[in-house]
């Protein structure tokens, strides 16, 4: 199937490694133009040379997405480097399991209002586009509880609920906001690996909880992504998309 991206322009937070990275190649082999950013610089200028080689314009930024004017700056720049933005995946999370000020803090400056904050920044491009489309990366921890409630679970479920209320507010606009919540996904350097190797006894009670009997992979989240960035999901708008491999019970 063609998803319609050849050409279009698409922004993904976070993007050097796991989940964002993936959506960043699955966008690029769809033919669109990526900006990509992260903490770790280094990471992005491999990250953004990986993309070039795929045949379509990439760049990216070392950032700190709880730094507003750093996000805003970058987001700006981004567009116009890319020519405007047809799409954007707000990916990145702390990761921040507890129920501590710390915690709670860094779930919010980061998980909820990097969100808000690139969305902001990003509306008066997308405003522009004939196929406007942003995804917000949520969990399954949003919408059922388990061993991530408190700051992360809340937060996730907070985004579950802001891409709804946007979707109604950006629809005359042409603007489609949808949400994706993954289940367990495994990648080199992510909050499971990290578990498989401190907390081994946690890592095994998921591993048995899963009914797949595994964990998913950044590419089968990136997946479902792209396509609800893509034109051919234009009638898909106020959704959570959840990819967990029937490991939620919520209906």
């Amino acid at each position: 199937m063609d998803l319609g991206l050849k050409g279009k322009n698409a922004v993904v937070t976070g993007g050097s490694k796991g989940i964002g990275r993936a959506v960043a190649e699955c966008f690029a082999v769809e033919g669109a133009n990526v900006a990509i950013c992260a903490r770790n610089a280094d990471e992005v200028i491999a990250a953004v040379a990986d993309l070039k080689a795929l045949g379509v314009k990439a760049c990216g930024a070392g950032i700190d997405v709880a730094d507003e004017n750093a996000l805003k700056s970058w987001i700006a720049s981004s567009a116009a480097e890319l020519g405007g933005i047809d799409a954007l995946v707000c990916n990145v999370s702390a990761l921040a399991v507890g129920n501590s000020a710390e915690t709670w803090e860094k779930s919010f400056r980061t998980d909820m209002m990097h969100t808000v904050n690139a969305i902001e920044a990003a509306l008066p491009f997308l405003e522009k586009s004939a196929c406007a489309s942003i995804v917000i990366i949520s969990s399954v921890s949003g919408f059922e509880v388990d061993f991530a409630a408190g700051s992360y679970g809340a937060m996730k479920a907070a985004l579950i609920h802001y891409a709804k209320g946007l979707s109604r507010q950006l629809v005359a606009k042409g603007i489609r906001v949808n949400c994706v919540s993954p289940g367990n996904t495994y990648f080199d350097g992510g909050i499971w690996q990290n578990i498989e190797k401190n907390v081994p006894d946690l890592f095994a009670t998921t591993l048995q909880v899963n009914p797949t009997g595994k964990f998913g992979t950044p590419a089968e989240v990136a997946n479902g992504v792209v396509f609800l960035c893509s034109p051919v999901a234009s009638r898909i708008s106020g959704t959570n998309l959840v990819i967990d491999g029937a490991l939620t019970v919520a209906v």
